[in-house]
């Protein structure tokens, strides 16, 4: 691609859309699309977006699944100069509405999957002017944009004279683990820099599949899933949820290479039948991210499938990788890996000064990736950073090779008499139980103790493991404090969209049974 043309989004698609015109984008069962038919349709949504009064850096709402249709409405947003606001499928429309409303959203593009959803949250906001429906059929609601009329629209796309250093691509809601969420905005830069890391750390070509399961309102799948192929000329497979079988045949069907996953997804994984394995024959690498990849089961599914998994990690602010073990030299297990092309890594003390290697302290970031700050929270923004250094959130050290490990969320941290307690460790050790399918620590307030540490665990079928033999093998494994003090047996662990644990919930849950008041606002 030549430096006269001014590096946003649309431009780097529009350059990939040119060389890799008939290579196929989207692979799906309902039928394929070309890089030359994204194009095209997405530039009709662009152009039919930009008639109906959207004006460059105006919010546009997403609501919806997997599949060709949101990658159309994902390109034509920013064709049109819009900012992309993605909305989780399992907000409650009272928090969908929170979100439309902060962004400060005049139009929303949702999938008839969701008409109720997008009827509920759409009420009362009079702001979300330009409302599109993606459906078999138009809506009987005349005031409701047809988006496959859009797509065959001949309305010219408008011409974009954007700072792709400064133009918000997207603003991504970070769930909101106390009070409201918040909207990280990247740019068009922070995308892009994101999205050619992560191609030059995991060696993609344009020969490549991405098989993608994880939701694509996600900050990981819509980098690593949706953008890093868009611009880079490869394959997406989009599945629409999480069922072990279809995503096999998926695999099966279109030839995937790469498979995107959370750990909890990879332990559903571990349950196919052994007449399955063979649909994965095409995938020579595995990615996991958004939680810590317990070493028990990356083990247990390297041994079943024979392929590889590389574990990586980054924060929505983020765009959102920044770490992954490379996919030529050493891989750590337990470790996140190295720092992707152009992105830096510290770790920190509390007073923001640089530890020793091997020491704990908070894993902060710098690089063209990082967000510009959370949307419309000044205070919020400037007390995330040490400087031009992002503060994850994450307590962790880096080892004498630079490699990264995540030692648990600083929030979740548990102190028990006065001694740091990690969770990890505690669920590390479940997981090596070999009647344990999901593990999840939280701390409880405790009056004597200051907290306890308390484990939900998910057994395997058929498993005749107790809360008392569970808690002898920890005290075979694990430190005296740190034993659960209570071990809850369930049939199945919260978890959000993306297959990540929910331990919020669990608190919740804590606090319930303590007759604590668990009533939230919505977000």
């Amino acid at each position: 691609m030549g430096t006269s043309v001014s590096p946003d989004i649309p431009a780097r698609f529009r350059a990939t859309a040119a060389r890799y015109g008939e290579s196929i984008g989207v692979c799906s069962d309902q039928g394929d699309w070309s890089y030359a038919a994204l194009d095209r349709a997405s530039d009709g949504v662009a152009g039919a977006l930009a008639a109906a009064g959207i004006r460059e850096g105006d919010r546009l709402g997403l609501l919806c699944g997997n599949g060709a249709d949101f990658v159309v409405a994902y390109l034509g947003a920013l064709k049109a100069g819009g900012t992309l606001v993605p909305l989780n499928l399992l907000l409650n429309p009272k928090e969908m509405a929170y979100i439309l409303a902060d962004s400060g959203a005049v139009g929303l593009i949702h999938h008839e999957a969701y008409d109720a959803a997008a009827a509920a949250a759409l009420d009362g906001l009079t702001d979300v002017a330009v409302r599109v429906r993606i459906g078999a059929a138009p809506s009987a609601d005349p005031a409701m944009l047809d988006f496959g009329a859009m797509m065959r629209s001949t309305e010219p796309p408008p011409v974009g004279a954007r700072d792709p250093q400064h133009a918000t691509a997207a603003i991504l809601y970070t769930s909101g683990t106390t009070g409201r969420p918040k909207g990280a905005m990247l740019s068009h830069a922070n995308l892009i820099a994101n999205a050619d890391g992560v191609a030059q750390a995991l060696a993609l070509t344009p020969a490549d599949r991405i098989l993608v399961v994880l939701p694509m309102f996600h900050a990981f799948a819509a980098t690593v899933g949706v953008l890093t192929p868009l611009l880079h000329g490869l394959g997406i497979v989009p599945v629409p949820k999480f069922d072990p079988g279809a995503i096999s045949a998926a695999i099966g069907r279109h030839g995937a290479s790469v498979f995107l996953g959370v750990p909890s997804l990879y332990g559903v994984l571990l349950r196919l039948d052994a007449d399955m394995l063979a649909h994965w024959r095409s995938v020579r690498v595995c990615v996991s991210g958004g939680a810590a990849m317990p070493a028990a089961l990356m083990t247990a599914f390297q041994e079943r499938f024979g392929i590889p998994i590389l574990e990586g990690d980054g924060p929505t602010e983020c765009g959102p990788v920044t770490c992954v073990n490379p996919i030529a030299g050493v891989r750590k297990p337990g470790s996140i890996g190295l720092p992707i092309p152009t992105v830096e890594t510290r770790i920190l003390d509390p007073e923001g000064r640089e530890v020793a290697d091997g020491t704990y302290g908070e894993v902060c970031v710098r690089g063209p990736s990082v967000m510009q700050g959370y949307h419309n929270q000044p205070e919020a923004t400037c007390e995330s950073f040490f400087g031009d250094w992002f503060r994850t959130g994450d307590l962790g050290y880096r080892d004498a090779d630079g490699y990264v490990y995540l030692v648990d969320r600083i929030k979740d941290l548990i102190i028990t008499n006065g001694i740091n307690v990690y969770p990890r460790v505690i669920e590390e050790a479940l997981y090596a139980h070999p009647e344990v399918a999901e593990a999840a620590v939280v701390g409880d307030p405790d009056a004597r103790h200051g907290e306890i540490p308390v484990a939900h665990v998910v057994l395997r079928g058929g498993s005749s493991a107790t809360e008392s033999s569970l808690r002898a093998w920890c005290r075979e494994h694990l430190g005296r404090h740190e034993i659960p003090r209570r071990l809850v047996i369930r049939d199945a662990l919260p978890k959000n969209a993306a297959g990540k644990i929910l331990k919020r919930e669990l608190r919740r849950s804590g606090e319930h049974e303590r007759g604590v008041d668990t009533g939230r606002a919505p977000g």
